[in-house]
């Protein structure tokens, strides 16, 4: 996908996710992160883009320091975020395509640039779901394409880092396809941080996980209930995956 064409989803969602947020109202829990307020999750996703406006805007080449959680205002969370929100959508759009600065998953887009407008896309998408459904609204529809790359961004990215803790003490393999895409992964889970392997590697799964791209965006990153005909064989690692996922 196109940098300019995760701007515009960031855009986008930024706003679904303060409408839903200001719908719920500030002391709404939140289903999906039973340890969050609907003002937890904006004081999160706002800190978030405060952060990535930092090192975008500045050009970082090291991570800075997270926000401290208790300088962020008391009042008014949604006005706070939908401020800091704004503000990481113009820094992205005016950043140089050559722009140098800090990243942190193991692969990435092919420039700092990329890596961050993806990243601020999906971390607003995920946490959009969240707001709606602590406002109790259907969640909006993902479009294919963008929850195939959310997908991928999970699997390829966050699960290949040391701090993941879907393992499994046996190796073990779990097969996933976007039914609608025809993207497949292939996961390979051990006692190691998980190895997936873009495309079918032939090697036997021990679990299949099938369903359109949007519902398996929504269910991999723990926003949607990871169980139902689409999953085969050994169901204890989807088990797994529900139980050990959350980024």
């Amino acid at each position: 996908m196109k940098i300019s064409e995760y701007v515009e989803i960031l855009a986008r969602e930024g706003g679904l996710l303060a409408d839903a947020a200001e719908r719920a109202g500030d002391t709404a829990p939140v289903p999906s992160c039973p340890e969050w307020r609907v003002d937890d999750l904006l004081r999160h996703t706002g800190s978030v883009h405060r952060w990535a406006t930092l090192v975008v805007g500045e050009g970082r080449v090291e991570a800075p320091a997270f926000p401290d959680a208790s300088a962020l205002p008391a009042a008014e969370p949604a006005a706070w975020f939908r401020e800091g929100h704004a503000a990481l959508v113009r820094t992205l759009n005016e950043a140089p395509a050559e722009l140098a600065c800090w990243t942190f998953l193991p692969t990435a887009p092919p420039s700092p640039l990329a890596f961050w407008a993806r990243r601020q896309a999906h971390e607003t998408t995920v946490h959009r779901l969240d707001a709606q459904l602590a406002a109790g609204v259907a969640p909006s529809p993902v479009d294919a394409e963008f929850a195939e790359d959310g997908v991928d961004e999970l699997l390829i990215g966050f699960h290949a880092r040391p701090r993941s803790r879907v393992r499994t003490e046996r190796p073990r393999v779990v097969r996933i396809r976007a039914a609608d895409t025809g993207a497949v992964w292939t996961v390979h889970l051990s006692p190691e941080p998980a190895r997936t392997v873009r495309g079918d590697t032939g090697d036997p799964a021990h679990c299949e996980i099938t369903g359109d791209a949007a519902w398996l965006y929504a269910a991999l990153w723990n926003r949607a209930p990871l169980t139902g005909p689409g999953i085969t064989g050994d169901e204890s690692l989807a088990r797994l995956w529900r139980e050990k996922a959350g980024i």
